[in-house]
């Protein structure tokens, strides 16, 4: 029987995906398993490890069985994973602690504003690659050493979400670099962790595992995950990588030049550089290349849409009639300004920004409110796809879209007006099955190296130019949008004084 498909994992935030994808880069059957979030406080949010396992037998027994001998025909298993979340086991392979904080979970902000109080940014960016925030795991270690001190103490290795999964997989202990890279403990010259930043969180370094690259082989499936999951024993199994980094890879964002938008409920952008970008407002993410993906956060993406919907039509219009109705309004908005940080800024010095409308006359209805909202969240951007270009030396060539943003052409379209650069949409959204795929092809041997294989697998279903008039009008409108926001951060703190 040839072998002639991959297993892709990929374990989020609300579910277990396995899919089946073929040698040549298409998704032949996919199964999913919800798994539940746990918030046993007020910012708080937990999963657990058994829930995420119980959920990748249930998603590969079920894909194995809708394909005719899918068993014997798969070459090898890649897996990515939600990252942050904290798993602690001990020398046996248990798990020190049934949950875990994820990504999400905000219990460590004491913890960060402590070591903000310590290190300013310019004392630590070099060592890190990363501004302090509660998701990166160094921060998770010390709230579980100061409140779990017996999980801490009985924890003889740390691991991701996706590294908890190959561990049963193949009983094998290791950590890839991506996610490494965003643990806050990993010296990013040297690609190793770091007794520094070990020291100065005081935290035990020997409770880290080895580093290794996603496309490394990790082990193979053992007897015990054959006969709970149906594989074959003896797969090849792959070290990895996050959801995030491995997604980027299956949109074919692998070289520095290239860029990705992802608009959900907030919209991240990322850029592809050759070294981390060390500034207090940008985050840096390891890339299963080798690459570094700077990336920055507006809180409020789609959920300034969302914000809409309930604010002006106590959510008896739909997401595409708001749509609609902003397609009713000329470019431009007639000059009137949305400010969409409606959740303040994850980084920087004004983390307490607030969202406002500049240049409201009589003239302006629901159509042009609308408008603005879409073209302020890309204006926010544009800020910080200048800020990035500005601090690597390079100019964007182009930006591939995903998330819920890359389903509204009207949105696509205000995007790559008010960037410049030309944006495409995968054809496949499952990004992450796809970047788990091109780690198997390629590490099989199929291709020389990871953007041969995105060059291959990844395939586009539009691609949206700006508008050149469009281009212009936002162009004009660009300067007066970031004065906006550098004059109103005064008053930010005047509003929190009045509460």
């Amino acid at each position: 029987m040839k072998r002639d498909l991959f297993l892709a994992i990929d374990v989020g935030t609300g579910s277990v995906r396995a899919a089946l994808v073929d040698h040549g880069g298409n998704v032949v059957s996919i199964r999913t398993s919800e798994h539940d979030q746990i918030i046993p406080a007020y910012g708080w949010s937990e999963q657990r490890p058994r829930d995420w396992w119980a959920g990748v037998v249930s998603s590969i027994r079920a894909v194995l069985a809708g394909v005719t001998r899918a068993r014997e025909r798969v070459s090898s298993v890649a897996a990515c994973g939600q990252m942050h979340g904290t798993v602690l086991l001990d020398q046996n392979g248990q798990l020190t602690r049934e949950s875990v904080p994820l990504w999400n979970d905000k219990r460590t902000a004491s913890l960060v504003a402590e070591f903000e109080a310590r290190f300013t940014a310019s004392n630590y960016l070099a060592d890190t690659a990363n501004p302090a925030t509660p998701a990166w795991p160094g921060f998770k270690l010390q709230w579980i050493r100061d409140q779990d001190p017996e999980a801490y103490r009985r924890a003889a290795i740390v691991m991701m979400p996706k590294d908890y999964i190959n561990f049963r997989l193949t009983g094998e202990l290791a950590m890839d670099w991506t996610d490494a890279a965003c643990s806050f403990l990993m010296d990013p010259r040297t690609g190793q962790w770091s007794k520094l930043m070990c020291e100065r969180l005081g935290l035990d370094i020997g409770k880290l595992p080895g580093i290794r690259m996603p496309v490394e082989i990790l082990g193979s499936v053992s007897d015990a995950a054959a006969q709970e999951t149906g594989l074959a024993a003896g797969l090849p199994v792959l070290v990895g990588g996050g959801d995030y980094p491995v997604a980027l890879l299956g949109s074919g964002v692998c070289r520095p030049g290239l860029g990705s938008d992802a608009t959900g409920t907030s919209s991240i952008v990322t850029l592809i550089t050759d070294r981390p970008l060390l500034d207090p407002e940008i985050s840096n993410v390891g890339t299963p290349e080798g690459n570094w993906g700077a990336f920055m956060l507006l809180e409020s993406g789609g959920d300034a849409v969302r914000w809409a919907r309930r604010a002006f039509h106590e959510k008896a219009l739909g997401y595409d009639e708001i749509v609609a109705k902003a397609a009713e309004a000329p470019a431009g908005s007639e000059r009137l300004f949305f400010l969409p940080y409606l959740m303040g800024e994850r980084l920087g010095s004004h983390r307490n920004a607030r969202a406002q409308f500049f240049g409201v006359t009589a003239g302006h209805g629901l159509a042009h409110l609308h408008r603005a909202i879409l073209e302020g969240v890309a204006f926010a951007v544009r800020r910080h796809i200048r800020m990035m270009e500005t601090n690597s030396g390079r100019k964007l060539e182009r930006v591939i879209a995903s998330g819920g943003g890359a389903k509204t052409p009207l949105w696509l379209k205000i995007k790559a007006s008010a960037y410049g650069i030309p944006i495409a949409v995968p054809q496949e959204p499952e990004c992450g099955v796809i970047g788990c795929a091109i780690l198997a092809a390629t590490a099989e041997g199929r291709f020389a190296d990871l953007e041969q294989g995105a060059g291959a697998f990844v395939r586009y279903a539009d691609e949206v130019a700006p508008d050149p008039r469009w281009a212009e009008t936002y162009a004009r409108m660009q300067p007066v949008f970031e004065r906006l926001y550098h004059h109103a951060q005064v008053l930010y703190d005047d509003l929190d004084r009045l509460a």
